[in-house]
This record gives structure tokens, sequence and C-alpha cells, in this order.
């Protein structure tokens, strides 16, 4: 795997140095893919002919919306770049979150979840893909990407969920909340706060400066907890997830998400933030 850290941001650099945010762009039209045994809503940035098959994995209690800004810029050629070719790029809600429905099986597995993004590709795909996946996402690309070779052009990871028994405070909550009992206790006492608060706690375990998250996606996130809120199967896929992450760490080497990592022979750009307090970034 090659190996980098990047710093970004969303915006562009005029002229003068100056940092201009860019217009928010609205989500990406979704349609529901039925994939054999189960069924994921998809969303898809408009492309040009020719343009290049991408897949976006979202992480832990996330959705497709997640990807909104990145498909944008990707989704056409980058400003004063001639050479720089466009994406086609979808983004996927896993089993349980956005608005894919619960697996039937109620199986939460990262295996089972790297089965779902590998049906996605072979249904929607005529050529490996650039497979881009993000925390919990990045551990189903990682092992989707050792396991499947054929389907799989670069791997892009963002801050992936790969085992780590260092003790920090949020990846130590996690922990916690997949005991059996005090998960559901938590996410009870969880639901009583009002759902602009749980998003602004979202924001501020997610983001070094959360005053640069912009108003519409704050928006867009208050009215996804409210929407899960009403949903019955929205608690049993967090801590389905959750407890299968957690379950990773045991399992024994050539099972597990490192050696998948060190099987992994497409060209691989790892990204991880220097203030992220759920994945240490000192795992690159």
């Amino acid at each position: 795997m090659t190996n980098q850290i990047l710093s970004a941001q969303t915006g562009d650099s005029g002229s003068d140095g100056q940092f201009r945010r860019r217009a928010t762009v609205a989500p990406w039209p979704g349609e529901f893919v039925s994939l054999a045994d189960t069924e994921v809503f998809v969303r898809t940035a408009p492309a040009a002919p020719g343009a290049a098959p991408t897949v976006f994995v979202h992480g832990l209690g996330g959705s497709a919306l997640n990807w909104t800004d990145l498909m944008d810029l990707l989704s056409k050629p980058a400003p004063g770049h001639r050479a720089s070719k466009p994406f086609a790029c979808q983004a996927l809600d896993l089993p349980g979150f956005g608005f894919s429905p619960a697996p039937a099986d109620g199986d939460y597995s990262v295996d089972a979840r790297a089965a779902v993004v590998t049906a996605l590709i072979e249904n929607r795909a005529s050529e490996p893909v650039h497979l881009v996946g993000n925390s919990l996402g990045g551990a189903i690309c990682t092992r989707l990407a050792a396991r499947r070779p054929d389907l799989v052009a670069t791997l892009t990871l963002v801050s992936p969920a790969l085992p780590d028994l260092r003790p920090r405070l949020l990846p130590l909550r996690l922990a916690v909340v997949t005991v059996p009992g005090v998960g559901r206790w938590l996410l009870k006492r969880l639901q009583q706060v009002p759902p602009a608060r749980r998003a602004e706690m979202t924001f501020n375990d997610l983001f070094a400066d959360p005053s640069l998250v912009e108003p519409e996606r704050r928006h867009e996130v208050i009215s996804e907890v409210i929407r899960r809120d009403g949903l019955v199967y929205a608690g049993d896929a967090l801590l389905g997830s959750a407890r299968a992450l957690v379950a990773e760490y045991t399992r024994p080497g050539p099972g597990s998400l490192w050696h998948d990592a060190t099987s992994v022979t497409a060209p691989t750009l790892v990204i991880y933030g220097s203030h992220d307090r759920l994945v240490d970034p000192s795992l690159a």
C-alpha cells in the first residue's frame, strides 16, 4: 500500500491566497438498487461519458450524504488542470443507514457489508472502480480490495477504522456502547436529547473546528437525526455495526483487517486527520 498523509479544505484559494467557501451543493439524487437478497439506496452525481467509475462507502452512523461535496469536486475536471479527468461518482447507504433498509438477516458484520459493496460494483460497474471509504467504510473497502482485487482500480481510505488497541477516550466509548444491555440503555438516554443538540455533539466529535460546518449541512444532519428517530431498526443498525467493528479487533492473523491491508495490490492513498479524536493519526 502506498501511504500518504494529506490535509485539505473544501473551497478554493483565489489569486490573493484567501480561502473562499464554495457554493453549497444540494444532495445528489438517489434510487433503490436491488442486490440479490438486499436493497440499498444509491446516490449518483451526473458524469460525462467515459468518466471513471467511483464508489464511496460511508462510516459508522453516516450515509451517502457524507460524500456530497467530494462527489461534486470529482465529477467534473479540476479548474486549471487540463489533464484531470472526471469521475462517475456513486455513494451507497449501507444496509440499516441512510435510506437503505436493515438487512433481512440482521448481519452487520464487515464481511456482510463488503459483500453488499461487492454486489453493487458487480451490478453497476463495467470495469474496476476507484473505491473510497471512511472510518467503518474504510475497513469495509480494505477487506473488499484485499479479497476482490479484480474489482478495484485504486483504493482511497479516509481515517480507516482498522483495529487499534491503544486506549483513547472516544474509541473506548464506542466499545462500552457494544456491551449487551448498556448500548440500548445509552441510546434511549441519548434519544431524550434534542436532535439539534445531538447533531452538535456529532460535529464536536468529528470536526477540529465545528464552526466551519455550513448551515445547510447542519440542517441536513439534524433532519436525518429526526428521521432516523422514527425508524424501528435504527438502534439495531448502529449497535450491530459498532459490535461488528469491535469484533474485528479480536480476529486472528490471516482473517484480520491488518492482514487484509498487507494484501491490497491496488494503488492506495491513505488520508488521516492530524486532530482526529476517533481514529488515531499515528496509525498512518
